[in-house]
């Protein structure tokens, strides 16, 4: 199976290609964290000794931790990757914002507990928040570790939390300083397509004449205004619990934007046993008792009363802007391999070949 853009992104074997692995808390000194939780975090109990600190996920997007204190009590840290990234593309306090505007709304998240700006403590800004128990189905293998007879609940629930989320009014929680003025669509647009472009990734035709479409066939911007928009909702950032949804994580794309944006995600990532078009993650909702994808936009719009009826273009976008994320993915990666084994180039190979799949899964979706 082809390596995918949100399993890169998601998956802590990809990070920083050209270092290698780093230890278990690269990016946290244990030490460090503890002065700074003993002095301005009483609910952490630190006691003698360092917290017990292991990241659990990462890659080229922000890196999560897991701290357990001196009691037991687990917490998650996010902070920045460790090297070779732009502070604006991980903005740990426009997380923290969204994280604790959406806290007390009834859209589940994780409880907010601290948040640094002093890159003096860990060299980067960071938060933490509360541990939430739960099965965040990332890949196939994830995605059948729920009990099968919880997985439709759990996949329309995903549905609902997701309307809920965008019934948030983003003034009331205090985030309309974040709308930026123009249409969001065409920022987007010319966001990704710029990316494609900035690498050493050549094979663009099919993502121009994807980009081609996607700008002449714009919907019209959304009836009700824009909304919070998650930017990445899919099954892999999200933790299920007894069939429900316990908790939406990894707010780093996360903006004031279009509402079918977020559907169109998370229907391109919705993947099916006997798909003819690929899913933009390796598959955690192909095993059996998983709704299907119209089931999921209908329980959306449903909940919602938002018409889906434009979602086959929101599709279209979502397959493209994983096709130019790829191509940037393609090109850092290519960069840490230069002259590195065959496997390396048969990996490049892969990879090229997903972001055109993915490109070729837009036009597609575009004439349906």
């Amino acid at each position: 199976m082809r390596s995918t853009v949100a399993d890169d992104l998601a998956d802590p074997r990809t990070i920083m290609l050209d270092r290698g692995m780093a230890d278990a808390h690269d990016g946290v000194d244990p030490v460090a964290l503890t002065r700074w939780l003993a002095a301005e975090v009483p609910q952490v109990v630190t006691g003698d000794g360092p917290v017990t600190v292991e990241r659990i996920s990462g890659g080229h997007s922000n890196l999560t931790f897991r701290v357990v204190d001196a009691e037991g009590t687990r917490f998650a840290l996010r902070r920045p990757p460790t090297g070779g990234v732009l502070a604006t593309a991980h903005d740990m306090s426009r997380e923290w914002r969204f994280l604790t505007a959406l806290a007390g709304t009834g859209v589940p998240v994780a409880e907010p507990v601290a948040h640094c700006e002093d890159p003096g403590v860990l060299g980067a800004g960071f938060y933490l928040m509360g541990w939430v128990d739960g099965v965040v189905p990332g890949d196939r293998e994830a995605g059948a570790a729920i009990p099968e007879a919880q997985r439709r609940a759990c996949g329309l629930d995903a549905a609902d939390v997701l309307a809920d989320l965008h019934a948030v009014d983003p003034e009331t929680v205090g985030l309309t300083d974040l709308y930026r003025p123009g249409r969001y669509l065409e920022r987007q647009l010319r966001r990704w397509h710029k990316q494609a472009h900035a690498g050493a990734f050549t094979d663009l035709a099919a993502i121009d004449a994807a980009h081609r479409r996607l700008l002449a066939e714009m919907p019209d911007e959304p009836v009700a205004g824009v909304r919070i928009a998650h930017g990445d909702y899919r099954p892999g950032n999200l933790s299920f619990r007894d069939g429900r949804v316990a908790a939406i994580f990894d707010w780093e794309l996360a903006t004031l934007g279009e509402p079918l944006a977020d559907l169109g995600w998370l229907v391109a990532s919705w993947g099916r046993p006997g798909d003819d078009r690929p899913a933009i993650t390796s598959g955690p909702t192909e095993a059996p008792g998983w709704p299907e994808r119209d089931e999921v936009a209908a329980r959306y719009a449903q909940r919602s009363g938002r018409s889906v009826e434009q979602l086959p273009y929101w599709t279209a976008f979502a397959y493209w802007r994983c096709a130019c994320i790829g191509a940037g993915v393609w090109t850092r990666y290519a960069q840490g391999n230069m002259g590195a084994t065959a496997e390396a180039g048969a990996e490049l190979d892969l990879r090229r070949e997903g972001v055109v799949a993915d490109a070729e899964a837009a036009l597609a979706a575009l004439d349906r």
